[in-house]
């Protein structure tokens, strides 16, 4: 025991052990990982990808309903200007002469 404890601690016999165990453990693990994660990566980017239309699809009717709202004021202005104009500048919106 004391050779692990004291032996293999930060030398180049820990990083050949586990440099070894890796290349043994790898191509048995890697298809398993490879399996499970492939999967949820999928789910994952199908996910975005339905995230990304359904923003699209809210920006566009904003956008439509910011363009009405700017439709409604402009006329709205527009309308105000004509009665305006309608009434002069020295007459109230009654049509009485002002004072």
């Amino acid at each position: 025991m004391a050779l692990f404890e004291n032996g293999l601690k930060g030398s180049i016999l820990t990083g050949l052990a586990v440099g070894l165990g890796a290349a043994v453990v790898a191509p048995a693990v890697i298809p398993v990982l490879a399996g499970v994660v492939k999967p949820v990566a999928k789910a994952a980017i199908k996910g975005g990808l339905v995230l990304f239309e359904k923003s699209k699809e809210t920006a566009a009717e904003v956008g439509e309903m910011v363009e009405d709202m700017i439709a409604e004021v402009k006329a709205e202005m527009s309308e105000a200007h004509q009665e305006a104009a309608a009434v002069g500048p020295d007459r109230e919106p009654g049509g009485e002469a002002g004072v």
